[in-house]
């Protein structure tokens, strides 16, 4: 369905455990529409809940319950009403399924057997802390290079908190709580971009900038918690 987005969930992105302070791939990306800012914000918590003051202006993306998201990681734990994704950061989350949930192995319409133990998979519904509800599971989906601005996924760690790294470029007109909670088709493929770009954690919501572009919000680290991507679907940065 998605297929050109879906091709950039890298494999190494699933398989390979991602350590704080490890080495990952960096590529650089600009937008013409976007400048570069500075972030000092820092984020804890199991959940990657930002710090107080965070996420709670007046913009509708402080959001109250649940929203559009995903992850992508390795299926464990297998019944016939959901599994357990094991994230490359080591992020466990629990996955739900529906009788309305779609299923695809690579690019090929598929069934709920498809998802086994050990099966990297991709998955994206409605996200509510680490408990995602799916639409449509992606089983062994297709691997590429993905851009990636630059920065090191750093996995969850209790009582760590986060780096206050700011990468790319950073939209000129955003500020944190503000801009429009994004859904259906544009929240799914920002989702896939951010995946792929900053593979080991969970997007629990992805939030419409004013120009067009897209903070995708990332919990289940300790770094990064928002990911930015522009109108086309390129990740073009990431902060705390």
């Amino acid at each position: 369905m998605f297929s050109s987005i879906r091709s950039k969930v890298i494999a190494s992105g699933i398989a390979a455990v991602v350590i704080a302070g490890g080495a990952y791939g960096i590529v650089d990306a600009t937008s013409s529409s976007s400048t570069a800012t500075t972030a000092s914000s820092s984020a804890t918590g199991a959940t990657g809940k930002c710090a107080p003051g965070s996420g709670t202006g007046s913009g509708s993306n402080a959001r109250s319950g649940p929203a559009a998201g995903g992850s992508v990681g390795t299926a464990s734990s297998v019944t016939a009403s959901g599994f357990t994704l094991t994230t490359s950061a080591g992020q466990k989350v629990t996955i739900k399924e529906a009788s309305s949930t779609t299923y695809e192995q690579g690019t090929s319409p598929a069934s709920i057997s498809a998802v086994t133990n050990g099966a990297p998979v991709l998955v994206l519904g409605t996200t509510d802390s680490t408990t995602i509800t799916a639409t449509e599971v992606i089983v062994q989906p297709p691997a590429s290079s993905a851009a990636n601005p630059g920065g090191t996924v750093i996995a969850y760690s209790k009582g760590t908190q986060g780096a206050a790294e700011t990468v790319g470029t950073i939209p000129s007109d955003y500020t944190q709580g503000s801009g429009t909670l994004a859904s259906g088709t544009t929240a799914d493929q920002a989702t896939e971009a951010a995946l792929a770009a900053y593979p080991g954690g969970v997007v629990d919501r992805v939030v419409e900038l004013g120009d067009g572009d897209y903070e995708v919000h990332y919990i289940g680290v300790n770094w990064p918690h928002h990911i930015f991507v522009n109108s086309s679907f390129q990740v073009i940065g990431a902060n705390s």
